[in-house]
């Protein structure tokens, strides 16, 4: 009889392999990732990878909704931190993700919306829509709280903003992957997103 592998052993092997993909992804892109690269980085068999992922697009998405996890992370409420405060530290978090953008999935995430396997058959792959639309709906309930609290005065629906933030990050992670940081000046097009934040949001008072 096969001893029980647990759920915990499972979960971790199942990170294993997408942080191996990760990387993976990161130096290759996605339209040049194949299954042995990914199976050679976690330094697993073909049937230990496959006991997870189906394929490189499974893998992908797998991977995002792993990195998704941090993200949200920084928009978990904190009642002893000020919203603002917690807004500027992932503001701060982009500035150091801008700063490495040759390692990051800027490209993968490129290559991925642009593939034909994407583009011709959207529906097949719905955490796409449901990542942005969950990115959206965390965002604005933290600004949605910050309002409750007294911190802001929002001139736009707390949604409208979150969904401001998210293209002007996205596009700036973009033109600075291809371009470089110098040529996009990041950290002018930063305070400028973070005055265009104080206008939307109307802070009642920032705490330096």
């Amino acid at each position: 009889m096969c001893p029980r592998v647990s759920e915990e052993y499972k979960q971790e092997k199942k990170h294993e392999i997408l942080r191996a993909a990760r990387r993976v992804f990161i130096r290759k892109g996605y339209t040049r990732t194949v299954m042995q690269d990914i199976m050679d980085e976690a330094g697993m068999s073909r049937g230990a990878v496959y006991a997870y992922f189906d394929n490189v697009e499974h893998v992908f998405i797998e991977v995002l909704r792993f990195d998704d996890q941090e993200t949200l992370r920084f928009f978990e409420p904190d009642p002893q931190y000020p919203i603002w405060n917690q807004l500027m530290d992932w503001v701060q978090k982009q500035q150091g993700d801008l700063s490495l953008i040759r390692h990051s999935l800027v490209l993968a995430r490129a290559e991925f919306i642009l593939s034909s396997s994407y583009v011709h058959a959207r529906k097949n792959y719905p955490y796409i829509t449901e990542r942005y639309q969950l990115t959206v709906e965390t965002m604005g309930r933290v600004i949605r709280k910050g309002q409750e609290q007294g911190e802001f005065r929002p001139r736009l629906e707390p949604e409208a903003i979150a969904r401001y933030m998210i293209s002007f990050l996205n596009g700036l992670m973009l033109d600075t992957f291809h371009l470089g940081p110098t040529m996009t000046c990041v950290p002018e097009q930063l305070e400028t997103f973070i005055q265009s934040l104080c206008i939307m949001l109307d802070p009642i008072s920032i705490e330096t």
